[in-house]
């Protein structure tokens, strides 16, 4: 067992392993892993989850940045592929097709946590879903209601472009270290196509715009933007609200509205 290496967690990268059976089992149960899955595991560490992926599954790639344990676990599974490198650089089309989409699980560090999301999103055509381990209040900011506090554009985003569940919160007490917060498990299933004509990179980027000052009233968040040349007098009924008001219908017509005029403008 990796444990017993003496390979202790490293803080400056946000290292907490779950060392519960009980909880690693259970999560493990809720994957519902098939044998002729696709999987991904973002961060094996020393090799908790892999171990129980690895009894099912055999189309198995594991994105590893801490080359401490890179051979320990190369040697341990011999048939999984595992690549000793920053999984924020990993290129989803050279080892994936959108034909068949791959499953992806991964423990995900604290610090690099909206990162990962986005590049998740960024190649959303090539995931099926993703099991992930989140801080839980920022699981919570990813199903939150509208005119909370905690709604924001993780929210919005992932909503859009995904089916999103909080499954269940995972104690501080089942890590080591023993982070300060507790964790939870949340799914995230692309869904195939939005039934819209929304440029989605654009529609991004304007929920970002739109949440960059969430105390403010959705027309000088935009005005202080990449959105500033727009002329958003025919949504003057949005732009009264602050962003954490609006429902993700809103920002598709918002969207759709910067669309027109830049296409107008290009004639």
């Amino acid at each position: 067992m990796l444990n017993k290496l003496n390979i202790k967690p490293l803080k400056m990268l946000s290292q907490n392993y779950l060392t519960d059976q009980g909880t690693i089992l259970k999560i493990i149960k809720h994957l519902d892993i098939k044998e002729n899955d696709l999987f991904l595991e973002i961060g094996p560490g020393q090799g908790a989850f892999t171990r129980e992926i690895y009894k099912t599954c055999k189309n198995f790639i594991a994105v590893e940045f801490d080359n401490r344990v890179i051979h320990i676990l190369q040697e341990l599974f011999t048939n999984v592929k595992i690549l000793n490198k920053d999984f924020l650089k990993f290129n989803f089309s050279k080892y994936y097709c959108t034909d068949k989409k791959v499953r992806i699980f991964g423990s995900i560090p604290y610090n690099i946590t909206s990162p990962i999301i986005f590049k998740l999103i960024e190649n959303r055509n090539f995931i099926y879903d993703c099991n992930l381990i989140v801080q839980d209040e920022v699981a919570k900011r990813m199903v939150a209601k509208i005119r909370t506090k905690v709604y924001g554009i993780y929210t919005v985003l992932l909503n859009y472009f995904s089916d999103i569940k909080y499954n269940f919160k995972i104690s501080n007490t089942v890590f080591f270290p023993k982070p300060k917060v507790n964790s939870a498990l949340i799914t995230i299933r692309f869904k195939e196509k939005n039934n819209n004509a929304t440029d989605d990179e654009l529609f991004i980027k304007l929920v970002k715009a739109s949440f960059a000052n969430r105390r403010k009233i959705l027309k000088n968040s935009l005005s202080n933007s990449i959105f500033a040349s727009i002329n958003f007098s025919e949504m003057s009924n949005l732009l009264i609200r602050r962003a954490e008001e609006l429902e993700i219908n809103d920002f598709i017509r918002l969207t759709l509205h910067v669309q027109k005029q830049i296409k107008e403008r290009k004639g």
